[in-house]
C-alpha cells in the first residue's frame, strides 16, 4: 500500500507538502507546479489519504451521514438529495448514505454514532432528544432533522405537508367540487406525509358544504382498478391523489372504467413532475418547493464550525397550485 512518504519521494517534496496539497489546505502557500507534481505522483502510485488519520489530526471527521429515508423516495426528493450532496462535496465534506433495516429512532442513532460523523441529516420522524444527545457525545457537531416537528438539540427544517393538502382542496372547492376523495397511500413510511395532507384538505373545506372521503390505495394497477370499479357507489366529483404518481395511477384506472376527467371527476396531484404534463388530460398539481440543497449545506457547515450556537429552526416546503386540464 503506497504511503505519503512514497508520494513525497516521487514528487521530490516533503511529507508535509503532500499533506497540504492532498488535503486542500489553503493556509500554506504552495505553487501550482508543485501541487500538480504531488497530485500526479499520487495518481501514479494509486495513493489516497487515510480518512481516519486525517480525522484524528483535525479532531473530527469530514463525514456527513445521511440515513436512508424510511419512505419511498420519488423524483422530487431525489433531486433535492443530489443538489445537497453536490453542495456538501464542494465544501469538502464526504457524504455517506446509511441504510439499516429494522433500526429506527434513538436505536438507529446509536448505530450512526459508531461511524463518528461530524454531522447527521435525518429525514422523516422518529429521532428524539436522547438520540440527538448520543450523536453529539460521539462527536457530531450538527444534527439536522427534516420533518414536521422539531427535536430538542437539533437544527430543524420543518415541513408543513398540511399546506399541500390545503392548497389542493382550496382549488377544488373554488372549482365548485364538493364531494372530494383523498388518496391515502398504503405504502410503508408515508403516513407522516399523507395524514397531514389529509388534515390540510379537511381544514380547507371546514365550513363549506363539502364532504371528504378517504381512499386507501396501494401503488399497484390492480388496487387502482379495484378502486375505479367501485367509483359509481362512491359518488365523488373530485380527488386529491396525494401526489402525481398516485394521480397517474388512478387516472388511467378511472379512464379504463369510462370515467371522464375532468367532466365527471376533477383530479389533482402533487410534486409537479414532468410526466404529469405529458398526460391527457394534463395533470393539475401542487408545486412543492423543497429547501435549497446549497442553503442546507451552508447550514451544516456553519453548525460544524460553531457547534455551540443555538439550533436553527426554519419552515420550509412551499406549496402552490398549478392548474392544468385535469381539474
Amino acid at each position: 500500500m503506497p504511503t505519503s512518504a512514497d508520494v513525497a519521494r516521487l514528487a521530490g517534496v516533503s511529507r508535509a507538502t503532500v499533506s497540504y496539497v492532498l488535503n486542500n489546505t489553503s493556509a500554506v502557500r504552495i505553487s501550482e507546479p508543485t501541487r500538480r507534481r504531488v497530485r500526479e505522483a499520487a495518481r501514479e502510485l494509486g495513493y489516497v489519504p487515510h480518512a481516519a488519520a486525517r480525522s484524528l489530526r483535525a479532531g473530527h471527521s469530514r463525514m456527513v451521514l445521511m440515513p436512508a429515508p424510511e419512505f419511498p423516495v420519488g423524483p422530487l426528493y431525489s433531486g433535492f438529495l443530489d443538489e445537497l450532496q453536490s453542495a456538501l462535496g464542494h465544501l469538502d465534506y464526504t457524504v455517506v448514505q446509511y441504510g439499516a433495516v429494522g433500526l429506527q429512532g434513538d436505536e438507529a442513532a446509536r448505530a450512526w454514532a459508531e461511524l463518528r460523523p461530524v454531522a447527521v441529516l435525518v429525514p422523516g420522524t422518529g429521532l428524539g432528544p436522547q438520540g440527538v444527545a448520543v450523536l453529539k457525545r460521539a462527536g457530531a457537531r450538527a444534527v439536522v432533522t427534516l420533518g414536521p416537528e422539531r427535536v430538542d438539540g437539533a437544527h430543524a427544517l420543518l415541513t408543513d405537508h398540511g399546506a399541500v393538502g390545503h392548497c389542493a382542496a382550496a382549488h377544488l372547492r373554488a372549482r365548485g367540487r364538493r364531494r372530494i376523495g383523498v388518496v391515502v397511500p398504503e405504502g410503508p413510511g408515508l403516513e407522516a406525509f399523507s395524514r397531514p395532507r389529509l388534515a390540510g384538505v379537511r381544514q380547507a373545506l371546514r365550513g363549506a358544504e363539502a364532504s371528504v372521503t378517504e381512499l386507501p390505495l396501494a401503488y399497484t394497477e390492480q388496487a387502482a382498478a379495484e378502486l375505479a370499479a367501485r367509483w359509481p357507489e362512491l359518488g365523488l366529483d373530485a380527488v386529491f391523489a396525494y401526489n402525481d404518481e398516485y394521480a397517474m395511477l388512478l387516472m388511467r384506472a378511472l379512464q379504463d372504467e369510462g370515467v371522464s376527467i375532468p367532466r365527471d371527476v376533477a383530479l389533482v396531484g402533487a410534486d409537479d413532475l414532468m410526466l404529469g404534463r405529458l398526460l391527457r388530460p394534463r395533470l393539475s398539481t401542487v408545486h412543492i418547493e423543497l429547501p435549497s440543497g446549497r442553503d442546507l449545506a451552508e447550514l451544516v457547515d456553519r453548525a460544524v464550525r460553531d457547534p455551540g450556537d443555538e439550533p436553527e429552526v426554519r419552515k420550509v416546503l412551499g406549496a402552490s397550485l398549478v392548474q392544468r386540464d385535469s381539474s
